[in-house]
């Protein structure tokens, strides 16, 4: 079949509306959100059901076209772009924006794929309840991206990554059969609970095109501290000391650097409200009962009083809040401006974060002199954004080989959040053994025996083979 008349056949599915072929109008899902990878897409290619979706998959198959499914394309690690060889469509899911059910009392809520993750919470937050899956991208990443990459977020520490708030999906399958698991149910142990699977998938086993996420009650009190700390062996001194004193209210524990601050204070204009530190923490607890105001100040009092906290404020209103966090927010676009970096979104076991910082510091300042560090990240759940600001004359291969070395000796992750996508394929080799890369072979092999879904993301191209 020539590129008339496949590209015909794809008109006939999604009409006029939903096929892109022009360059210019394709620009925009041509391309990664950081810009690393530019594609050249033969279509784009815009649904608006889940039936239109199985559709298309069949039609790429018997063409021999191969697919990258795209949601809010927000992804940092090149998930969701195209190639360059002109021979592969982009499916974006932003059409199936429908919003199905909110249950309140059974705290579930019914998405399509292309639900933007913001509006899915506002929909829960309208019945009182909260959908707990947080980070700076929301207001444009949409839930099948979301879900498709289990993204984390800064409430990682309390209620878990995505995956831990799906509770169904529909998905159409490589050969174009569409399965419906949008089940709502706790409990369901019934076989092999096979959405795990497509969860953290990037794209590459099946696209999801709706999902049944798990609701908790709106919390109605928060605190948000912003304290200066000494060292990381400081700020997770604090961390198990808020952890013993205000439990299962700490939703969010962020270690943040001085020079991190530093550039959102450059770059982004905005003002610490403290005197300046080597490390920060921004803190947030949140509850449903009342009380929690004065148990976080009497945390913050203990923690001055036995030197874990150096200086501090307290948000006193939801605009001083907002406030703080923008602190957090700005950090990667402020890194953005500011030239050239190499990105690491790396976990290691929790206690050995104060070590890793160091040794990691140490490791790059001998192999690649001259290299700045811009930390930040999510210490309450391990996950650090261990980023290396570069000039030209500094080897980005080396600094990523240094980092992720160091991350597997620690018995690490090198992505604990932002996925495989395209970015890390080949350090994701290195990094992991050999039984664990072949697992991962045979399923893709399972499930995409043509590699006709995403190919050479998360697996090298041709990854599929056993």
């Amino acid at each position: 079949m020539n590129d008339v008349a496949f590209l015909s056949s794809l008109r006939s599915v999604v009409g006029d509306a939903g096929l892109l072929t022009v360059e210019a109008e394709m620009a925009g899902y041509a391309i990664d959100w950081r810009k690393l990878f530019p594609g050249k897409p033969l279509a784009v290619v815009r649904p608006k059901t889940s039936l239109e979706v199985a559709a298309v998959v069949k039609a790429c198959r018997a063409a021999g076209v191969t697919i990258v499914p795209q949601s809010g394309n927000t992804g940092m690690a090149g998930g969701a772009a195209p190639d360059d060889s002109g021979r592969q469509i982009v499916l974006s899911l932003s059409r199936m924006n429908t919003i199905r059910t909110v249950d309140p009392v059974g705290l579930t809520i019914e998405v399509e794929a292309g639900v933007v993750l913001a509006v899915a919470k506002q929909a829960a937050a309208e019945k009182g309840r909260f959908l707990p899956v947080s980070f700076a991208a929301e207001g444009s990443a949409m839930v099948g991206g979301v879900i498709s990459t289990n993204a984390g977020g800064i409430n990682v520490l309390r209620y878990g990554m995505t995956r831990t708030m799906v509770l169904g999906i529909e998905v159409v399958l490589a050969d174009g059969t569409l399965v419906n698991g949008l089940r709502r149910l706790r409990k369901d142990n019934a076989g092999y609970d096979w959405k795990q699977l497509f969860i953290g998938s990037e794209g590459t086993l099946g696209i999801i095109t709706a999902a049944v996420l798990r609701l908790t009650p709106q919390p109605r009190h928060a605190t948000t501290a912003f304290v200066a700390v000494e060292s990381p062996e400081a700020a997770l001194a604090l961390l198990d000391k808020a952890q013993t004193e205000i439990g299962e209210a700490l939703s969010a524990f962020e270690l943040i650097s001085g020079p991190s601050i530093g550039l959102v204070e450059q770059f982004a204009g905005l003002k610490c409200p403290i005197a300046h530190a080597d490390w920060f923490v921004l803190m947030e607890a949140t509850s449903t009962l009342p009380g929690l105001k004065h148990a976080a100040q009497t945390l913050l009092e203990g923690a001055f009083e036995d030197c874990l906290a150096l200086d501090g404020v307290v948000a006193e209103s939801e605009a001083q809040t907002r406030q703080l966090w923008s602190l957090r927010e700005n950090i990667t676009e402020s890194e953005a401006r500011s030239g050239k970096s190499v990105k690491h979104d790396i976990s290691v076991p929790l206690t050995a974060i104060p070590a890793f910082v160091a040794e990691a510091d140490a490791a790059l300042q001998a192999a690649t002199p001259g290299v700045k560090l811009n930390v930040f990240g999510h210490l309450g759940d391990g996950n650090l954004h261990f980023n290396v600001l570069v000039s030209a004359e500094h080897d980005a291969g080396l600094v990523n080989r240094t980092v992720h070395d160091l991350v597997a000796r620690y018995g690490g992750s090198i992505s604990a959040e932002h996925g495989i996508g395209q970015y890390r394929v080949n350090e994701l080799q290195r990094t992991r053994s050999a039984e664990e890369l072949a697992l991962m072979r045979q399923i893709k092999s399972a499930l995409d025996p043509e590699s006709g879904l995403n190919p050479g993301k998360v697996l090298p191209k041709g990854g599929s083979a056993a």
